[in-house]
This record gives C-alpha cells, sequence and structure tokens, in this order.
C-alpha cells in the first residue's frame, strides 16, 4: 500500500490509449427517435464487472481520482462499446447517428477537466461530407482528435481516393486520427467477434495467434495502404496514430517495407520517413519496445495505461512499475517524450500540473485491483 501521507508525482505522465465504458443505456436513451429500434444495447450486462468494474469508465469525478491513484495527469480517451457502432448490419446513416450520441456524451464527459480528460470523437467515414462535418462539430466541442476503424470496409480501402477530401479536411483542422485494433470491418470483425463470444468453437490456438499477432497484421496492412500510397507524401501535417498494437514490432516492420521500397521506390522517402514524421503507436506492457525505444521511435512511440480495461493489457496501478521495467533505461529527456511531451505535441495540448496521489485509504478497491493482478507483474521488481 502507498504511505498513508499524500505523495506528489515524481515524473508527469499522460496516457495515450485510455478508455470510456459508456453508460449501457447511452444509445437506447439517445438516439433519435426513428432510430430507437436499432439502437446499441446490450442486455444481461451489467455495471461493476468486467469493462465496468471502475465507475471512472462513465463518472468524470471519479475518473480523476483513480488517474491520481496512478500517477496520470491526463489521458487520451477512446471508446469501448460505441466501437459496437461499426456492424455489418448498420446502414451508414444509423452508424453516424450512434457515433453522434456517443461525441455528444463523450464532451459532456470531458468538460468536467478539459485540461486533464483529452476526448477523441469517434467517426464512421463512409458519408466524407458527414464526417467532416462531425469532426468540425467534435474540435467545436473540445475534442483533440478523431478516432475511426482500423480495418476499413473491403470497397473502401484506404489507399482510395474516397477519404482524399477527409484527409485534407483533418490536416486543415489539425486533428489527429486515430485507429485503435477491435475497430474495423471484414475478416478482422468477423476473427474478433468469434474470439470474444464463441471462443470455444476455435482450436486450442487460434484465439492465441490472433490476439498476439493479428492486430499488428492487420496495422501493417492499414499503414501500408496509408504510406505507400502517397497519403502522408500529400499531407504532410496529417497524423495517425495506431493504438494498443504495442510497438515493438514497428522498426522492424518498416525495415521490411523499406526495404522492398528500394527495390521499386515510387515515393519521394522510405516509408519509415513518412511514418516517424506523421504516425504514432501507443503501447502499455511492451519490453522489447521499450528496449527498442533506444535506436527508434522515441518521437513517435507513446505510453499508456488502458484504462479502465482489465485484461492482458491493463497496467493502472502498476503504470510505476512497467515504466521503470521498460523505459528505466532511458536518457529522462527521451522518457519524459514517451511519457508525456510527444502526445501533449502530437494534440496541440499543454502539459498539465500533476495530481497529488491520493493514500490508499480514500478507496480500498485500490489495493483490492492490486491484489488481484499482483501475479500479472510478479516479475516486476
Amino acid at each position: 500500500m502507498a504511505d498513508e501521507k499524500t505523495v506528489p508525482n515524481t515524473e508527469v505522465r499522460i496516457s495515450a490509449d485510455s478508455h470510456m465504458a459508456e453508460p449501457l443505456d447511452l444509445w437506447t436513451t439517445r438516439m433519435p427517435d426513428k432510430y430507437k429500434d436499432r439502437a446499441l444495447q446490450w442486455s444481461g450486462q451489467r455495471m461493476g464487472k468486467g469493462q465496468y468494474r471502475r465507475e471512472g469508465g462513465w463518472d468524470p469525478v471519479a475518473r480523476l481520482k483513480d488517474m491520481a491513484a496512478d500517477g496520470v495527469a491526463a489521458e487520451v480517451l477512446y471508446p469501448t462499446r460505441a466501437k459496437s457502432l461499426l456492424r455489418t448490419d448498420y446502414e451508414p446513416e444509423i452508424a453516424e447517428a450512434s457515433a453522434r450520441v456517443y461525441n455528444d456524451w463523450l464532451a459532456e464527459f470531458c468538460s468536467e477537466a478539459p485540461d486533464r480528460l483529452w476526448g477523441l470523437g469517434f467517426l464512421p467515414l463512409f458519408n466524407i461530407e458527414t464526417a467532416i462535418e462531425e469532426m468540425d462539430r467534435c474540435k467545436q466541442a473540445g475534442m483533440v482528435g478523431i478516432n475511426t476503424w482500423l480495418r476499413p470496409p473491403d470497397d473502401l480501402p484506404f489507399s482510395s481516393e474516397h477519404y482524399e477530401k477527409f484527409w485534407s479536411a483533418a490536416e486543415e483542422m489539425n486533428m489527429p486520427i486515430g485507429m485503435h485494433i477491435n475497430n474495423g470491418y471484414g475478416p478482422y470483425a468477423e476473427a474478433s467477434q468469434i474470439v470474444r463470444s464463441r471462443e470455444e468453437d476455435l482450436g486450442p490456438y487460434d484465439t492465441l495467434a490472433f490476439t498476439a499477432g493479428g492486430h499488428k497484421k492487420i496495422a501493417q496492412d492499414t499503414l501500408t495502404h496509408i504510406i505507400c500510397s502517397g497519403v502522408l507524401d500529400r499531407h504532410p501535417r496529417l497524423k495517425f496514430i495506431v493504438a494498443e498494437a504495442e510497438v515493438g514490432w514497428i522498426p522492424f516492420f518498416l525495415e521490411e517495407l523499406d526495404k522492398r521500397m528500394r527495390r521499386r521506390p515510387t515515393m519521394k522517402e522510405l516509408p519509415s520517413t513518412y511514418f516517424y514524421r506523421q504516425v504514432f503507436g501507443t503501447f502499455s506492457d511492451d519490453p522489447v519496445g521499450g528496449h527498442l525505444l533506444s535506436h527508434w521511435g522515441q518521437d513517435s512511440f507513446l505510453w499508456a495505461n488502458d484504462y479502465p480495461h482489465p485484461g492482458v493489457g491493463d497496467v493502472w496501478l502498476f503504470s510505476g512499475k512497467l515504466i521503470a521495467r521498460d523505459l528505466g533505461h532511458l536518457d529522462a529527456s527521451i522518457r519524459a517524450k514517451v511519457v508525456r511531451e510527444s502526445v501533449a505535441k502530437l494534440y496541440n495540448m499543454p502539459i498539465p500540473e500533476p495530481m497529488p496521489i491520493p493514500p490508499d485509504s480514500d478507496d480500498p478497491s485500490w489495493e483490492e485491483w492490486r491484489v488481484e493482478r499482483a501475479g500479472n507483474y510478479a516479475n516486476i521488481a
């Protein structure tokens, strides 16, 4: 347990990828009347369980308290349930209406502490004019960027002309574009659904293969389409973020991409040049990525704590230990970039002052959380 006295943070941290736990009735209560019968809903789900274990997922006051307990001064906020609006049985207008409901609620949430709660509006990109209008609305509401599908529909690859006007608008508005794992269509959506809901139908290693490597393969495909089709060359101020895929794989992937482009050059620069200029990746528990930061990604790899999700990627209340393990060998100036400076620069936000770390006696559930997850981090000094 922490000292009963309130102690100050020793190093300001900003999580580049944390999450909401949207109210389970958000869409059934807020969808426009003409879409009520198609609203996202979760029967049988309840608060206090799984992704809804921490009240901070939907209550900003509780959120700030939990952030302080982990020594986190600000968080970039991605959705949890809202990603389900990217359903194959949803027409574009229903997905767009669902996104507006989420964005309105998120803006309300962030208004409690806009210097610390950095929201990303969620946008499906079927109708580009509609998406641009919603992106502008999100910006006016205080959002720092947007989030969209990582794996697009089969008929809308990122290398197509479909997105060109949107890229220009995002560049002009200075709205970085986040792409989070488990957000998308096609084989990705199908595999993700099977892994999450029908795991017993899979072979003994299929789930492991998908969760360990599948997200990274999808991210590689998306980055290849975006970079090698010239999107970043045409839009040198446009920024992308691949969230929660970790980062240890990225230097090797870029080296392989560069190798092939050297043989058949089609761009002014190599893919790695564009990536390190305009693309970012988030990580939570990645000792390989931490080691490689001595050589690659010092301005592009962003630390995150994945709050409030329980599971393999969750490091809430263990952030200090993982940062010490994965980043402790780095020079303090480099570590500062990874844990706060680069993400603040990316979203054009000032780094807020640290919040005092409250004593554990403020909330007994903090110690319960540590005890439950102690085995996951037993090898960390």
